[in-house]
């Protein structure tokens, strides 16, 4: 047993100092291979060989914004888009009858109204307004042309007949019409008979939202005569006045019942002729209708 450990301890110490011992050995003799050099790397390359002169080759055309325009030619569709253009920027037809007051009250009854063919330029209009009572008092109708002058407001032109009073006059009419700043619609026009008679007449109203389907309107009616006219009991000046406040719920956008409160005067001349006449000059009182349009 002891010949066998003195020999084991012997490799075992011995085992350390051997591993660290390298002061014989020669190195040369192992066979590593020395390093390679890395190759050259290539300059920037000389681009005297691509400077060559432009040459006087036409440059090719210009893209074109509209490839129709390659097909049909520029000329051909520049007028069809010019054609589209003005039909869908204000060139299209439509249509509108708005019975804006239908109404009875104290004694009587109330219209207003009026129709309209064409575009946002050039229109065909025609309106009627008038009241009676028993009998039809006053009724009238007028022709018009109408043309946009800016984006608010009409010029309007043609013809007004009086249907009552008579006798019946014939009128050469010319007005303005439109949306004022603060969203006041407005309309003033000048009438002249074929007596030579001269009338005017200013009007307007304003839409006060106090929901999206409670609406209260105040309008005001002025009517003016440069001249006396006996036989339809007018006098010179202010003819009369007409305030109302009424208040419409929209069951539709297109149908609005409302009610409300109406003061008229005559005044002047007007008022005299009228007295004379037995008429009254005018008061105050209710009034219910409806607003529609179609």
């Amino acid at each position: 047993m002891i010949r066998v450990l003195v020999p084991l301890l012997g490799l075992i110490f011995a085992g350390p100092a051997i591993a660290q011992d390298h002061s014989q050995m020669d190195h040369a003799q192992m066979g590593h291979a020395p390093p390679v050099e890395a190759a050259p790397v290539a300059g920037p390359a000389d681009p005297s060989g691509t400077d060559q002169s432009p040459g006087n080759a036409p440059p090719p055309p210009v893209p074109m914004p509209h490839y129709a325009d390659r097909v049909w030619g520029g000329d051909v569709m520049a007028r069809s888009r010019d054609a589209m253009m003005a039909e869908e920027g204000g060139g299209q037809r439509f249509a509108q009858l708005l019975l804006d007051r239908v109404e009875w009250k104290d004694g009587g009854y109330a219209w207003e109204g009026e129709g309209w063919y064409g575009g946002d330029i050039h229109r065909l209009v025609v309106k009627s307004e008038g009241e009676g009572g028993s009998r039809l008092d006053a009724a009238e109708v007028q022709a018009l042309y109408s043309r946009a002058i800016d984006p608010y407001f009409n010029l309007q032109a043609g013809v007004r007949q009086d249907i009552r009073p008579t006798p019946a006059r014939t009128y050469v009419t010319v007005g303005i019409e439109g949306l004022a700043p603060y969203w006041f619609e407005l309309n003033a026009a000048a009438f002249v008979s074929t007596r030579g008679e001269l009338l005017g007449r200013v009007e307007g109203y304003y839409d006060q939202r106090i929901t999206q389907r409670l609406i209260l309107q105040p309008r005001a009616e002025l009517n003016l005569s440069a001249q006396d006219i006996r036989a339809t009991g007018t006098g010179s000046g202010l003819i009369n006045a007409e305030l109302g406040l009424r208040l419409r719920y929209e069951i539709a956008r297109e149908f609005a019942p409302y009610v409300g409160i109406n003061w008229e005067r005559r005044f002047g001349d007007t008022r005299r002729f009228g007295r004379a006449a037995g008429e009254h000059s005018g008061g105050i009182g209710l009034v219910a209708g409806i607003r529609a349009w179609f």
